[in-house]
């Protein structure tokens, strides 16, 4: 029984090392998964950040490029406006020196032929001199008039392109400011969309965090008290055991004390048959 009780004790504990190995290993593996899980978890999220960031990066420079590229469009026409006006006040001043030059070039020829027909035909043409002081200031008139027209319409030229210039600043500043504007709007939008993005990523992750080490701590709880049970299990079989071997060897000890004293009596029993036939024996003779 002792033998017997023993192989089963061996067989059970085999089984529960078994058993054991086995459950530390789905432990290791199952550890290795989250892991495994978290790892993957945290490379897919510092990619996604890279990412993010480079995005961002290539928009803030777009938005950089493309304000530059207005400023530098804005300035070109500025400075090609600054070198029209220029040109055209050279031109002005050109065309009314050459008006001036040409009175004074056709008065000055007016007045020679005037003075040479004046020398040669003096006697005869009296009267010519009168006419030809008429038309001189008839002449002189028109050329007026028509200078006074022209620089009416040059005036009126100059004020036109003027209001044309001042309302091309004023809506190329003005289509400035929306694209600004909207460009702030997008760009606080960008950035709310954000921090909303950040926020919901974080409480996810937190969120994700908590549920695994809650599953992990259950787990741990379930297997320390398995391992408690098993503990347990383990001290009342060593107990029963122990109190099995006691019981075995009481019942010897109780056994060996019978047989010691039947065998004291056997020994007693005979010792005095011996005696009683002895004395018998010495009567006889």
């Amino acid at each position: 029984r002792c033998f017997y009780d023993r192989k089963i004790l061996y067989k059970t504990f085999g089984v529960w090392k078994e058993w054991l190995t086995a459950c530390r290993e789905r432990n290791l593996s199952l550890r290795a998964a989250s892991h495994y899980r978290h790892l993957l978890y945290n490379l897919v999220f510092k990619a996604w950040r890279a990412y993010v960031y480079q995005q961002q990066g290539k928009r803030d420079k777009y938005y950089v490029a493309e304000s530059h590229a207005k400023k530098k469009k804005l300035l070109r026409s500025w400075q090609c406006w600054l070198v029209y006006v220029n040109v055209r006040r050279t031109k002005h001043g050109m065309q009314s020196v050459a008006m001036a030059f040409r009175e004074r070039s056709c008065l000055c020829i007016s007045w020679a032929m005037w003075r040479r027909r004046h020398y040669r035909n003096c006697a005869r043409h009296k009267m010519n001199v009168l006419a030809l002081q008429h038309w001189a200031q008839s002449l002189q008139f028109r050329a007026w008039l028509q200078w006074r027209e022209l620089y009416l319409y040059r005036q009126n030229d100059k004020q036109k392109e003027i209001r044309a210039v001042t309302h091309h600043q004023h809506g190329e500043l003005k289509r400035c400011m929306e694209a600004w504007l909207g460009y702030l709007n997008l760009n606080r939008a960008k950035k709310h969309q954000n921090e909303l993005a950040r926020e919901h990523h974080r409480g996810r992750i937190v969120r994700q965090c908590f549920s695994d080490w809650q599953l992990s701590w259950e787990r741990r709880r379930r297997m320390h008290a398995h391992e408690k049970d098993i503990e347990k299990l383990a001290a009342r079989i060593a107990l029963r055991r122990v109190f099995v071997h006691w019981e075995h060897y009481v019942v010897l000890c109780v056994e060996e004390t019978q047989q010691c004293e039947l065998a004291e009596k056997h020994y007693k029993h005979r010792l005095l048959v011996r005696a009683l036939l002895r004395v018998r024996w010495k009567r006889l003779r």
